[in-house]
């Protein structure tokens, strides 16, 4: 049944319009956590002086990466739908450079998951940013 789970993670996660229009592409999902990667790209730019990432593609990019988890989790529902979602922005991230996201699904209940996640481009131990969530589990009739 977990295979099915995280198949089905990675099915939905490809098929997803935002996530095709910004490059993202699941490079890693588990039971009940999920990597998922933003190649840089200068359509995405929020800053023209600095050359960096807009904020609202790290946003999408966590937030697909919690959904993705939650999906994974071995007691996930049919769906889910993000309820809140806070980001904390650490730091820019360096332009040019390929921003990834690890997400954990830490708790399940009947209709709850409660996620977790980090943001990092690689260059620093700080973090691009981090994110603590909740997200709707849908369940099947």
């Amino acid at each position: 049944m977990a295979q099915s789970r995280t198949n089905t993670a990675a099915q939905f996660i490809s098929a997803l319009p935002h996530a095709q229009a910004l490059g993202l592409s699941l490079t890693r999902i588990g039971s009940g956590d999920a990597e998922i990667s933003l190649p840089y790209d200068e359509a995405l730019i929020g800053d023209l002086e600095t050359g960096v990432i807009h904020g609202g593609a790290v946003s999408a990019l966590m937030d697909t990466c919690c959904g993705a988890a939650v999906m994974a989790h071995p007691d996930a529902g049919t769906a889910t739908a993000t309820i809140d979602l806070r980001i904390d922005y650490m730091r820019v991230a360096v332009p040019k450079t390929t921003i990834v996201a690890f997400a954990e699904c830490f708790h399940m209940t009947g209709s709850v998951a409660f996620v977790r996640a980090t943001a990092h481009d690689g260059t620093s131990k700080t973090p691009v940013a981090t994110a603590t969530g909740t997200f709707a589990v849908e369940r099947g009739m």
